[in-house]
């Protein structure tokens, strides 16, 4: 009888610890991505010649979930017809339904399951559409409380996009946001994403990362990869060291890879240049004058997080 409650207790060690290594184990890609407005004005950049290579870039990169900022709503339609096994949560916010620029956040839904969602404007009301302090813009912040399937783990993402005048408007969404995320995630495992339109030098960044809720996913990766500026204004040569683009995370998570995203594809003109073979290479390829185009005005920023293994499973 001893001998067998003895294996039945090892065997529920073996399990617990079994589900343990599934759960501390998991890793995540997440990332945020402003995917700049389809604007007609852009061109051969423009949103019907981006739309694809975009798809592609997250199928590749194989985000799990991540944060969207800019997105009109025939954009987000565009993007979940290129992106099987995804759903987005996130509204407009001009209307708070479907008009304006969009903070959706994207997930993979054999993946996650979406316990929870909301929205709220950054503003002195934060219930309605309409602009906050000195804002030109009004500006939304969407949030989602998900279940990772596989683990039972529960966490909480916010991604946003701060206005791009207004100073005082950025350090008060910033202080909004972590009020936020203390009345609607409490202790649980939260993330947060987003465009904020300020460097990690600014004051309003400071307000995120000295908080002690919240720190840059790039302060503690242990290994990171790409351009330190995140903003190229389409424009492939220039380069900068002002990461505007951010992921913050709380201290249930540790941040093993943080990557600003390079990736360029080349336009499907008709009639292309061709180059001189100099010798240097092989008659058979045959090269042409093309010029390199990116996905977006923004480089997307990627992390690769797990769970700590001190981090409690949210209900």
């Amino acid at each position: 009888m001893n001998a067998l409650r003895l294996k039945l207790s090892l065997f529920t060690l073996l399990v617990l610890l079994i589900g343990s290594d599934s759960l501390f184990g998991q890793q995540l890609r997440v990332a945020s991505y402003n995917v700049r407005y389809d604007n007609p004005g852009d061109s051969l950049n423009n949103w019907k010649y981006r739309k694809d290579v975009m798809g592609k870039q997250i199928l590749f990169h194989d985000f799990d979930i991540f944060g969207t900022q800019e997105a009109l709503q025939h954009q987000l339609e565009d993007l979940l017809e290129r992106l099987p096994h995804y759903d987005y949560i996130g509204v407009g916010r001009d209307d708070g339904k479907s008009d304006g620029e969009h903070s959706a956040i994207f997930y993979k839904t054999d993946m996650f399951q979406l316990l929870d969602k909301g929205d709220f404007w950054l503003s002195e009301d934060t219930t309605q559409p309409n602009k906050g302090w000195d804002a030109v813009l009004p500006r939304i912040c969407s949030w989602g409380k998900f279940r990772e399937k596989s683990t039972g783990f529960v966490f909480f993402f916010f991604n946003v996009h701060f206005d791009h005048v207004g100073i005082i408007a950025r350090k008060e969404s910033a202080k909004l946001i972590l009020d936020k995320i203390k009345t609607l995630a409490g202790d649980l495992p939260t993330m947060l994403t987003g465009d904020f339109n300020v460097d990690q030098n600014s004051e309003s960044y400071l307000v995120l990362n000295n908080s002690n809720i919240l720190t840059d996913a790039y302060d503690i990766a242990q290994l990171k990869y790409g351009s330190k500026g995140t903003f190229n204004s389409f424009n492939i040569n220039v380069n900068s060291e002002s990461r505007i683009d951010h992921i913050f995370v709380t201290n249930d998570f540790n941040v093993l890879k943080h990557g600003v995203l390079t990736d360029t594809y080349r336009t499907s003109q008709t009639e292309l240049e061709e180059l001189v073979n100099s010798g240097a290479y092989p008659q058979e390829i045959i090269l042409f004058q093309n010029e390199a185009r990116l996905p977006s005005d923004h480089y997307p920023v990627i992390c690769v997080i797990e769970y700590k293994s001190d981090s409690d499973i949210g209900i």
